[in-house]
């Protein structure tokens, strides 16, 4: 660890502003402000020395110790209401989302590794599915960037202009029911569900009705992440090891599993009678991880290089969003939601 030591306290100093500036602009985040750092001063700063091997550990281990965190937020009793209420919604628009990234990646020869990450961070939750998919998929530090500048960019633009589509499209006002489901399982990263739901309950003086149905729906969701790296944890042993036959106990990636136990453990204390709030400094500390991991991953990237080969992720960031607004909205009117 004392080889790490420098580059981690780096990634830390540079994570500290911009958990705050993040706090204060949420539709942004935190994530996307790190990223935007390390980058910034990577342009300046190519030769990393001492700190580069910290820098590295910070992209990985943490990344993976806040999606292990992320799992003591969730009680799986209380968001299976909600969720079999708008699980036909997700898996809709989940399917839709990977099917557009696969198709593109086919026909368009874009990178396997960005067309997963951007159709998985696009379909479940930002950020948090592309941090337990990337080493699943053995995604560089580049290609993580690249998908996460893309997530992100639409992030912001879902969260700014949902509530004026939801107006347009007639959503009900008096109640948040059909613009929170709406906002969860269309707008990928929880920050932006939780601001486009916050400004509804705002527009309409709704309390914070959307919001509580948005988060629960965007919880559901998030477990989808679940069986979609153990499926590609699978799938890429399976390209290596053709000739051995599958391993589950070999690619099996560890902190899913630990993401599972704090997500049942977190579960059992709640029925039990401890209060959810608890476990919130947990959720507080992953977000922060996540930032720092981002900070650590900008650190690692050519924001140059990303600029001149960002086309045709942001082409699959595009057709994903759209491909999922539109699924969403067309199943919640077949459901009579709205």
């Amino acid at each position: 660890m004392k080889k790490q030591k420098y580059g981690v306290l780096l990634c830390l100093v540079i994570a500290i502003p911009s958990w705050i500036i993040g706090m204060h602009f949420p539709v942004i985040g935190g994530a996307v402000i790190g990223i935007l750092a390390g980058m910034l001063i990577t342009m300046f700063w190519k030769d990393k020395g001492k700190a580069q091997s910290g820098i590295s550990w910070t992209a990985k281990y943490v990344l993976q110790a806040a999606v292990v965190l992320l799992g003591f937020g969730m009680d799986l009793g209380v968001i299976a209401q909600t969720g079999r209420q708008s699980l036909p919604i997700i898996v809709c628009t989940i399917s839709t989302s990977l099917g557009i990234a696969w198709l593109l990646h086919k026909k368009m020869h874009i990178s396997g590794n960005i067309a997963t990450l951007v159709g998985v961070g696009s379909s479940i939750c930002g950020g948090s599915a592309i941090a337990a998919t990337a080493p699943v998929v053995g995604a560089d530090d580049e290609e993580v960037a690249q998908a996460i500048s893309v997530i992100f960019f639409f992030n912001v633009m879902a969260a700014i202009f949902f509530p004026l589509l939801g107006q347009a499209l007639g959503f009900h006002t008096t109640s948040g029911e059909a613009f929170g489901i709406f906002a969860g399982t269309a707008i990928n990263d929880t920050s932006s569900v939780t601001a486009a739901a916050a400004t509804w309950d705002s527009m309409w003086h709704l309390g914070s009705a959307t919001l509580d149905k948005a988060v629960t729906v965007k919880l559901t969701r998030t477990l989808a992440i679940i069986p979609i790296t153990l499926v590609l944890a699978a799938k890429q042993s399976g390209a290596k090891n053709k000739g051995e036959g599958f391993r589950f106990r070999k690619v099996f990636p560890l902190f899913i599993l630990y993401f599972i136990l704090a997500a049942i453990f977190t579960t059992i204390c709640v029925h039990a009678g401890v209060q959810a709030e608890v476990f919130m400094p947990l959720k507080t500390i992953s977000k922060f991880f996540i930032v720092m991991a981002m900070v650590a991953i900008g650190l690692n990237s050519d924001i140059v290089k990303l600029i001149r080969t960002g086309g045709k992720p942001l082409l699959i960031g595009a057709s994903c969003w759209v491909g999922i607004t539109l699924v969403s909205l067309a199943m919640q009117h077949m459901m009579n939601i709205w």
